[in-house]
């Protein structure tokens, strides 16, 4: 039987991204987090004043954004994470990675 609690394996980018992308969407989707990578996540013009419960599906928005982006970080090198320069939402990380390494077999270090 499934826990909520119980740890989960972060798959680990070693160079096959197309291995590791779909590991990773499985995971996401499971976690329920994958329309953070289809849609993405916009944070709201400044000017615009959300209601109380827009306010409350934007802070959920921002914490799955956080949670994606966290099992991604944790997924990759550190040399890798200091490559993506833009990393404020989890479809940009995402992208990033598939633009830089989606389609190669076997990524050289």
């Amino acid at each position: 039987m499934s826990d909520e609690k119980t740890l989960t394996k972060i798959p680990h980018f070693d160079g096959h991204y197309d291995h590791w992308s779909e590991l990773m969407e499985n995971l996401l989707k499971v976690k329920g987090l994958w329309s953070m990578i289809e849609g993405g996540f916009v944070e709201p013009l400044d000017n615009a004043l959300p209601n109380d419960h827009q306010m409350e599906l934007l802070e959920e928005s921002r914490v799955k954004d956080h949670q994606v982006k966290h099992y991604m970080f944790q997924a990759i090198e550190k040399t890798l994470f200091e490559q993506i320069l833009d990393r404020r939402t989890s479809k940009i990380v995402w992208d990033a990675l598939k633009k830089k390494y989606g389609g190669n077999a076997k990524v050289n270090r």
